[in-house]
């Protein structure tokens, strides 16, 4: 007789991308409630030395997540070893082929590819990968980018407070922008800075790190409407939200958790246009990746009503996208014993 047997409490190791821990959040958002769901979590950026790690570790785990791009490929090794994987995909290749050059973009296609068809089981994100995942994996759903909600829409008086006192020291308009995410070309973080010049009644405060950060500190040191904090914990920035008037996101992407968080802290939103429309309509402001459209959104995004926007974040809260993960586990770590 065959008999299906669940691991109770699961140790999964998961490989996420290899971002500062306050640029990527969403990966460690999930397994703090996966935990409290009795789950044990290790959450490790993917690296050569993360990765020979987990392969030195491998007997402790019951499954690998592998999150796109590099976790994931390097999740097939621990899936050759014997260790269930679930492939985590959330970014579609389309972007990562509109920034790199067309070789490598095949390459990675490929190798993504061979850790679909490795997986266990698939979590993807974007409806552009369905027919994709469909044709490699034998297991595979829908899953969705959260938001936690509550403590963006309700933040803690205390980090309200805390991020107040931070910002009396700039001289700030009465009028505030806010970028919280990466600064990486792909935001249009240079086409934002100039978009300043054009707002002289308004002030931009830049949160955030990455390859143009020296840009936007040089820029903050010569305009007096730019401001630059660096990077601060995660758990913080609703804080800083709270003393904003907009937000903005200006990747073309539908699926952007900064744009959840400005909408659950109650922020209109700034949007670049294109594949973000058909799924928030004319819930935010929309623009074209150069500064002068940018400015214009963000002035008309203040008649927005926020309200709505934020009605619609609370229908993506973490705890309840976190079931999704809990299942794929749970058959993840099923044992066929005879």
């Amino acid at each position: 007789m065959i008999i299906l047997q669940a691991v109770t409490d699961p140790d999964v190791v998961w490989l996420t991308p290899g971002k500062p821990d306050n640029i990527s959040v969403g990966r460690r958002r999930i397994a703090d409630h996966l935990e409290e769901r009795g789950f044990n979590i290790t959450v490790r950026g993917t690296s050569w030395r993360t990765v020979a790690r987990s392969l030195r570790e491998r007997n402790r785990y019951d499954v690998v997540i592998g999150t796109t791009r590099a976790g994931a490929i390097s999740g097939v090794l621990l899936k050759l070893l014997g260790t269930p994987l679930i492939i985590d995909h959330i970014d579609p290749i389309r972007q990562f082929a509109e920034n790199n050059p067309r070789w490598l973009a095949v390459i990675v296609r490929l190798l993504e590819n061979v850790s679909f068809l490795a997986a266990d089981h698939v979590l993807y994100v974007y409806e552009e990968e369905r027919p994709r995942v469909k044709r490699y994996a034998s297991s595979y759903s829908e899953t969705d980018l959260g938001v936690e909600f509550d403590r963006f829409a309700d933040p803690n008086p205390e980090i309200v407070e805390s991020a107040r006192n931070r910002l009396e020291a700039l001289d700030l308009a009465e009028q505030v922008v806010i970028y919280v995410g990466g600064l990486e070309p792909i935001y249009h973080i240079e086409e934002l800075l100039a978009a300043m010049e054009h707002l002289p009644d308004w002030s931009l405060i830049v949160v955030g790190t990455g390859s143009l950060q020296d840009t936007v500190s040089a820029t903050a040191a010569q305009r007096s409407n730019v401001h630059y904090l660096g990077t601060v914990p995660h758990e913080t920035v609703p804080g800083y939200l709270q003393a904003a008037d907009v937000g903005v996101s200006l990747v073309d992407d539908p699926h952007t958790l900064k744009l959840l968080e400005y909408g659950a802290a109650g922020l209109p939103v700034v949007q670049a246009a294109g594949r973000a429309e058909a799924r928030f309509g004319e819930l935010v402001a929309y623009c074209e990746p150069e500064s002068a459209s940018i400015a214009s959104a963000i002035s008309r995004a203040e008649d927005l009503d926020a309200d709505e926007l934020r009605a619609f974040a609370s229908r993506f809260r973490w705890p309840e996208l976190t079931l999704d993960y809990a299942e794929a586990i749970r058959s993840g770590t099923q044992q066929t014993l005879e």
